[in-house]
């Protein structure tokens, strides 16, 4: 099996690598939420070709997609549908018309300029894979995966998500702007006659397979440990806390962070071909599992420090275990 997803990996890979041009560490991470059965909120200013990674991840997997483009007017049953009533010849009834959160993979596009009210609609779906209306459940079809982009929250216009929404995504990616080099590649791309767009190389039912696998590698005790005391320093009342965590963080990551850092890791294991995971594995997620889950103080922002910055230190003062 390790084989089979190595090669599906590299396969995929190459499939969006047809389209995007560099950001290899984001397509990386985006792909590991995607086996890992989680979702990744991609930030970056506009124009960086967050919604282009998520369509052409769209495009090389044979699922459902659909977009929903966040609006300050977006209204919650927008995102999940809503019962109207049909009249016909046998009279009145009440249907149940879906919204586009029923897909497999769905792009929510500028989650972060919707209200919160709206922003909350995807809770219950990406948390249970199910939605409540009317008063019935429906389940989503898997593999379902919440790509969402928002934008920095200095823009005008930006509603920053809430913790409890925040902590439903696996991953946060950081999407930064392109060099000279990866600019005039994508300048050769996408300007001239025809546009590149992603082959289909995986099914769904494939997707599920590796999601099982996955779930499947070993975590020895050391890399579980590790893990746990990794999360357990970014909490500022917690003794092995560094100090300028007690100093700039308000609070520490949640539990759903050291749930991230393991199946994350168990993807890396994966996919060079082991079976079980190493602690250098859960470490080198500790930033894109960990920004989106500590808040940092007043003072923290007056100084410049950002969550990355507070996070390095935890990595480098809270030693490996063996």
């Amino acid at each position: 099996m390790n084989g089979d997803f190595r090669q599906d990996w590299d396969a995929l890979r190459s499939a969006i690598g047809s389209v995007i041009v560099g950001q290899d560490e984001v397509v990386e991470q985006t792909l590991t939420c995607l086996f890992a059965g989680g979702h990744a909120l991609l930030e970056g200013v506009p124009g960086l070709g967050k919604t282009l990674l998520v369509r052409s991840i769209a495009d090389a997997i044979d699922v459902q997609f659909s977009r929903i483009q966040f609006t300050p007017d977006l209204m919650p049953a927008d995102v999940t549908g809503t019962t109207i009533v049909e009249e016909d010849s046998d009279g009145r009834r009440f249907v149940f018309r879906k919204g586009p959160i029923f897909a497999q993979i769905v792009l929510a596009d500028e989650i972060n300029r919707a209200t919160p009210k709206t922003q909350s609609a995807l809770l219950e779906a990406m948390q249970e894979r199910s939605v409540t209306a009317g008063g019935e459940t429906r389940l989503l079809d898997p593999p379902f995966l919440v790509l969402a982009t928002q934008n920095p929250v200095e823009q005008e216009g930006t509603y920053p998500l809430p913790e409890a929404q925040l902590d439903r995504f696996l991953l946060k990616v950081l999407v930064p702007a392109p060099d000279a080099a990866t600019l005039a590649e994508i300048l050769d791309r996408t300007t001239g006659v025809s546009q590149p767009s992603a082959s289909q190389v995986l099914t769904a039912d494939q997707v599920i397979a590796h999601q099982a696998a996955v779930r499947a590698v070993e975590v020895p005790p050391s890399a579980r440990d590790d893990a746990v005391r990794l999360v357990m320093a970014t909490r500022p009342e917690d003794p092995s806390a560094p100090p300028r965590i007690g100093r700039y963080l308000r609070f520490g990551a949640s539990p759903r962070a050291a749930q991230a850092l393991i199946l994350a890791a168990k993807v890396t294991a994966l996919r060079h071909g082991r079976t079980a995971v190493t602690s250098a594995d859960v470490r080198s997620h500790v930033l894109p599992a960990l920004r989106h889950r500590v808040a940092t103080t007043y003072e923290a922002h007056a100084e410049g420090l950002t969550p990355d910055a507070l996070l390095a230190d935890v990595v480098e003062m809270v030693p490996a275990t063996v």
